[in-house]
């Protein structure tokens, strides 16, 4: 259920503020593409499977002599809903807290 995309973005974005600080540009930059990542998730993506969803019966009700009534299907399932999105962001604010705190004693 959660978007992995979401939680492997969200949590680069948490490990790196919690280990060079919320003020570097690495993290700006790290918080930038996990927003961008997410909002594709859950806007165009899922707008283009809700798109191909339309297209899939509109092709459906071709009739057989049309040229296109025997083409693929295309795929439906695109990008997440916003709820997934959301649970992939705290899975990975979670995953990233977790090792952080698993490794902050291990020395370099």
């Amino acid at each position: 259920m959660p978007s992995s995309h979401a939680a492997t973005v969200m949590s680069l974005a948490v490990a790196i503020g919690l280990k060079d600080g919320p003020g570097g540009s690495l993290f700006a930059i790290a918080l930038v593409l996990a927003s961008v990542v997410m909002y594709d998730a859950t806007g165009v993506r899922l707008q283009a499977g809700r798109q191909a969803e339309v297209l899939n019966q509109i092709v459906c009700e071709l009739p057989r002599e049309h040229p296109l009534a025997d083409s693929r299907p295309l795929r439906e399932i695109l990008g997440h809903t916003p709820l997934q999105v959301i649970a992939g962001a705290i899975l990975g604010c979670l995953v990233a807290v977790t090792l952080h705190l698993l490794t902050e004693d291990v020395p370099q």
